[in-house]
């Protein structure tokens, strides 16, 4: 496999390191607590499948700015948590929280799961939150995962079902189009996507040595704001608006703005702006 150094850290997906300590990773550092509130169903039902023990010792894949990490620690209050990413400001941010909030018993790792030379068989369980899809070598990256769990140690991760199945990313995508037909990621290239087949989960997983596999849908919508305008504020700085509408000219991003003004209104309820969402809730033993 290949490898780079970036952003100081040795990474199989320099490409990704890249967008993580640059505006994607500043972006989410920024706006950390919406993103953090716009998740909070899936991170729950992820948090009650995990079923966490006291001393359990926990491995976060790509953990961001830590929310789930501190989720982790909380429960496993004898245990600890350990959170890897690639993202140093997202980990600047994660660290500051778990000093703030006490909780000693968390720690942040800047490195990338796909090759760090984890402890063998150190972790009851490793979790992902929506992080673990960007792999250059899945087989590979779960392999290197799966070492640092013991034996019966548990995987438990959300991933993206299909492009086609998220209703926040079909309307956000027909509202930026402006008359344009957009590309769909490739199914098995590094994206929100690569574990949206069950079956190719099943195989790669299988393949990183991982049994008693399951895929559990999981169709929690996704908060973006308490009304329509508070929504737009944060809907507009994200990365697949700005990606699809900044090599627009005057015209087409007047266009796509009052399109995406349009789509978040009529997505306004009496709980907040909702959006459907299908994920997969993974779970796995090694």
């Amino acid at each position: 496999m290949d490898t780079s150094t970036t952003a100081s850290i040795t990474t199989a997906n320099p490409d990704q390191a890249a967008a993580w300590n640059g505006h994607e990773g500043e972006n989410w550092t920024e706006h950390a607590d919406r993103y953090d509130r716009s998740g909070l169903r899936h991170r729950e039902r992820l948090l009650d499948h995990c079923a966490v023990e006291t001393g359990d010792h926990i491995l976060d894949v790509g953990c961001g700015t830590g929310n789930l990490s501190r989720d982790l620690g909380r429960r496993a209050s004898e245990g600890s948590v350990v959170g890897v990413d690639l993202s140093a400001p997202m980990l600047e941010l994660a660290r500051a929280c778990a000093e703030s909030e006490g909780l000693g018993n968390v720690s942040y790792l800047q490195a990338d799961a796909q090759i760090n030379p984890f402890e063998s068989g150190k972790y009851d369980l490793a979790v992902s939150s929506f992080g673990a899809m960007f792999f250059a070598d899945p087989v590979a990256a779960f392999a290197n995962i799966g070492r640092s769990l013991r034996l019966g140690g548990r995987l438990a991760m959300l991933a993206w079902r299909g492009l086609d199945s998220n209703e926040w990313l079909t309307e956000l995508r027909a509202a930026l189009a402006v008359g344009r037909e957009l590309p769909k990621p490739p199914a098995e290239a590094p994206t929100p996507f690569a574990l949206a087949d069950p079956d190719r989960v099943r195989t790669i997983l299988e393949k990183s040595g991982f049994q008693a596999i399951n895929c559990e849908a999981v169709d929690e919508p996704i908060y973006f704001g308490a009304d329509a305008d508070d929504a737009y504020r944060f809907m507009s700085t994200l990365g697949i608006v700005v990606g699809l509408t900044h090599d627009l000219d005057e015209v087409g991003r007047a266009t796509a703005d009052a399109a995406l003004r349009q789509t978040i209104a009529a997505h306004e309820t009496d709980d907040g702006v909702l959006f459907g969402t299908a994920a997969w809730l993974i779970s796995a033993t090694c």
